[in-house]
C-alpha cells in the first residue's frame, strides 16, 4: 500500500470516528479530541519544522539550475522563456479564477466557527510594514521567526549571487545545498511515515464538531483543483495552436498516447517515452525534443502554482478571509519561484514543502495542511495530464519557432 493511500485511509477513519462521536459518543467527543488534537499539531510542527531549510536549499538549487539552462544555447533559453511565461500566467489566472469558483460553493457557517476555534491566523501586517520587512535585517531571525518572505527574498539574492561566482567554487556550494535538500526530504519522508495517525488526529475534533459539513468542503476543494487543472489543459492546446502553431487536431491526436500515460502512471518522467514519441509524430527535429522534453520534465510543473494559489484560496475561503491585492501578488510570485525548484520532490513531500510556505505568506493557518495533503492523490492524476501537455506545449513553441 502508498504512503498516499495510508494517509488516505487515516483520513476516513478520523472522519467516521468523528462522525461516529459526536452522533452515538457526544459526551465523549470533546476529551477524546482534546487528547487527539495535541497530536495532531505535533505532526504539523514536525512538517514545519523542515520548510525553512528545505525551500532554502531547492531555491539555491533551483535558480542555478535555471542559470546552467539560459548559458546552454539559444533553444534552452526558448525553452526556459516559455516555461516561467506559462507558470507565470498559471499563477495569475489561478489567483483570479479559485477565488471565483469557491464563491459558487456553498459555505457551511458551522465550519467556518469550528476552523477558527481551532486556529488563530496571522494575518499579514500592513502595507508599509509588509515592504519594509521584504529585505531581513538578520536572515537568520526571520528564518527561526518563520517570516518565509524575507528568508526567500534573501536566499534569491543569495542564489542569484552565486551564479557570478567562478564555476568550481559554485558548484560545490551548489552540491552542498542539493545535499542539504536530499537529508531533509529524507526527514519529510520519515515524518510522513506517522501520516496516517497525523491526519487522523487533525480531522477527528474537526468532523466531530463540524459533522457532514467537513466532507463536503474537501469535496469542493478536490472539484476546484480538478476544474482548474482540466482548465489548463484546455488553454495548452490554444497555446499550441496561436501564432504559427500546430493545427488543434493534429496536435491532440499526436499528444493523447502520452496523456494517456501520464493519467495511468501520474508521473511526468515516466511518461517521457511517450513524450518523445508524441513529438517525433509531430515531425518535431531530434535535437529540439532531445533538449526541450528532458529540459521541461526536470523544470517545469505548470500545475505547481495552480496547486499552491488554489490550496492558499481554499483555505482563505474556509476560514472566512479575504486576501488583499498585495498578498494575492506577493502569493503569486512566490509560486511561481517556488515552482522552479520543487520539481523533483517526491509525492507527498512536495505537497507539504511548497504549499506551505505559500500560505505561511498569506498569513493563513496552516491546520488545514495536513488534511489536504490526504486527499491530494485525486486531483493528482488531472495534474499529471496538465503538467505533460504544459511539456508537450512548451516543445511544440520551441521546434515551430526552429523550423
Amino acid at each position: 500500500m502508498s504512503a498516499s493511500t495510508r494517509v488516505f485511509l487515516g483520513l476516513l477513519l478520523g472522519i467516521v470516528a468523528g462522525l461516529g462521536l459526536s452522533r452515538f459518543a457526544p459526551d465523549a467527543a470533546a476529551p477524546v479530541s482534546a487528547i487527539a488534537q495535541p497530536i495532531g499539531r505535533l505532526w504539523l510542527n514536525a512538517l514545519q519544522m523542515c520548510i525553512v531549510p528545505l525551500v532554502a536549499s531547492l531555491l539555491v538549487v533551483g535558480i542555478n539550475q535555471a542559470n546552467d539552462v539560459a548559458t546552454s544555447g539559444r533553444i534552452a533559453r526558448k525553452a526556459l522563456l516559455w516555461i516561467l511565461t506559462l507558470l507565470a500566467l498559471a499563477g495569475l489566472g489561478t489567483a483570479i479564477a479559485a477565488p471565483l469558483l469557491l464563491g459558487l460553493m456553498p459555505h457551511d457557517p458551522a465550519l467556518m466557527t469550528v476552523l477558527q476555534s481551532a486556529a488563530s491566523p496571522a494575518l499579514p501586517p500592513p502595507a508599509g510594514d509588509w515592504t519594509a520587512s521584504l529585505i531581513p535585517i538578520n536572515v537568520i531571525a526571520a528564518a527561526s521567526a518563520n517570516a518565509i518572505v524575507p528568508m526567500v527574498a534573501f536566499t534569491l539574492l543569495f542564489a542569484f549571487a552565486l551564479t557570478q561566482i567562478e564555476a568550481a567554487r559554485r558548484r560545490l556550494i551548489v552540491d552542498f545545498f542539493q545535499a542539504i535538500a536530499d537529508t531533509v526530504i529524507r526527514m519529510v519522508h520519515w515524518i510522513l511515515l506517522t501520516g496516517p495517525l497525523g491526519v487522523f488526529a487533525l480531522i477527528l475534533p474537526i468532523s466531530a464538531q463540524a459533522g457532514a459539513s467537513v466532507v463536503q468542503a474537501l469535496g469542493i476543494y478536490i472539484s476546484m483543483l480538478c476544474l482548474l487543472y482540466l482548465a489548463i489543459t484546455g488553454i495548452l492546446y490554444g497555446v499550441a495552436r496561436i501564432g504559427d502553431g500546430e493545427p488543434l487536431r493534429r496536435y491532440a491526436k499526436a499528444i493523447l498516447p502520452a496523456q494517456v500515460v501520464a493519467m495511468s502512471t501520474q508521473s511526468s518522467v515516466a511518461t517521457l517515452p511517450a513524450m518523445v514519441e508524441s513529438a517525433g509524430a509531430l515531425d518535431y527535429p531530434r535535437h529540439v525534443t532531445g533538449l526541450v522534453l528532458p529540459l521541461a520534465v526536470s523544470l517545469f510543473r505548470i500545475t505547481s502554482p495552480i496547486q499552491y494559489l488554489g490550496v492558499a484560496s481554499f483555505i482563505a475561503w474556509a476560514y472566512g478571509i479575504d486576501l488583499s491585492l498585495a498578498t494575492t501578488a506577493l502569493c503569486v510570485a512566490l509560486a511561481v519561484v517556488i515552482s522552479i525548484g520543487s520539481v523533483g520532490l517526491p509525492g507527498s513531500a512536495i505537497f507539504m514543502g511548497t504549499n506551505l510556505p505559500v500560505v505561511q505568506a498569506a498569513g493563513l493557518p496552516v491546520e488545514p495542511m495536513g488534511l489536504l495533503v490526504a486527499v491530494d492523490m485525486i486531483p493528482d492524476v488531472f495534474a499529471t495530464l496538465g503538467n505533460v501537455t504544459a511539456d508537450l506545449t512548451v516543445t511544440s513553441k520551441v521546434a515551430r519557432s526552429e523550423s
